[in-house]
């Protein structure tokens, strides 16, 4: 994590949670519409690859970043990401090559970690949250934790300055919504569509009621995921809202279909950024 001065008392830890506070507080004051959090799958298609991807993010326009963790049973996961996960697996990826991968891209943006509950349980708890933050990651994201068993996880990190971003779906109900929305930290990661992630034609007409109704019940930001494939769509997801756009299989399909990887990624980061910063011509 970042430092920072502190008079006579010397030098400060800042958490994981103020860091994602302020990259959004900063897209904000600097006129983007939304923070834009790129997705990428940490080990795809091999570790220092996706290395170079994160930092391709990160200095072409990326506010925060989303770094997957691959695993054999991502059910939350498309076709392009789940592959991709795959082939990160078979290539070698273990947790403590991405967090070292997470080391390197958190030295400039924030890192929100996604993975599932059975990376966590491996582990122990208290072991992983300590290798989380020993790595600088910011944030964590477990799409296959519900509510009702996240008390502990929810702990671990807020004792060590991590924030535990909780999901949301066009589904979930009212009296659901104000149960995460007040435990949430970070930011809720609103997801779009029912169904899993991937590239979609469209962003849904109701979004902007997805978005409003996980607004009212949080005093975090609201990011969107889910079928954000194009910048078209990441600047009509700000415009219904959302506090953050994340894009997630379209990067990740770039990255797999490129000679250059990063130089792929970075030119699609740059025009997702454009868009969330272009100003209303209305």
């Amino acid at each position: 994590m970042g430092q920072r001065p502190c008079g006579r008392l010397g030098v400060r830890r800042v958490s994981g949670q103020e860091r994602i506070a302020e990259a959004f507080a900063a897209a904000r004051a600097s006129g983007r519409r939304a923070a834009l959090m790129p997705y990428l799958m940490g080990g795809y298609p091999d570790l220092e690859t996706s290395r170079a991807i994160g930092l391709a993010y990160a200095r072409s326009g990326a506010d925060l970043i989303e770094l997957g963790v691959p695993f054999s049973d991502p059910l939350a996961d498309g076709p392009v990401i789940h592959a991709a996960g795959t082939a990160a697996l078979a290539a070698g990826a273990t947790l403590p090559g991405v967090l070292d991968v997470a080391g390197s891209i958190a030295a400039e943006v924030p890192v929100v970690l996604m993975c599932y509950a059975n990376v966590i349980v491996v582990r122990g708890l208290e072991r992983f949250a300590d290798l989380v933050v020993g790595s600088g990651v910011s944030g964590l994201i477990v799409p296959d934790l519900p509510l009702e068993e996240a008390a502990e996880v929810r702990a671990a990190c807020l004792e060590r300055g991590v924030a535990l971003v909780p999901l949301v779906a066009p589904t979930t109900p009212v009296s659901r919504l104000e149960r995460i929305g007040a435990g949430a930290t970070g930011f809720v990661y609103t997801v779009s569509v029912t169904g899993t992630t991937g590239e979609r034609a469209n962003v849904d007409g109701g979004l902007a009621t997805v978005i409003e109704r996980a607004a009212a019940h949080t005093s975090v930001p609201v990011a969107v995921g889910f079928g954000i494939s194009t910048p078209a769509h990441a600047r009509a997801a700000a415009d219904a809202g959302a506090d953050g756009v994340i894009v997630g299989s379209r990067l990740v399909r770039a990255a797999g279909e490129a000679e250059d990887p990063g130089a792929a990624v970075a030119e699609l980061v740059r025009d997702f950024s454009a868009a969330l910063s272009e100003p209303d011509l209305g």
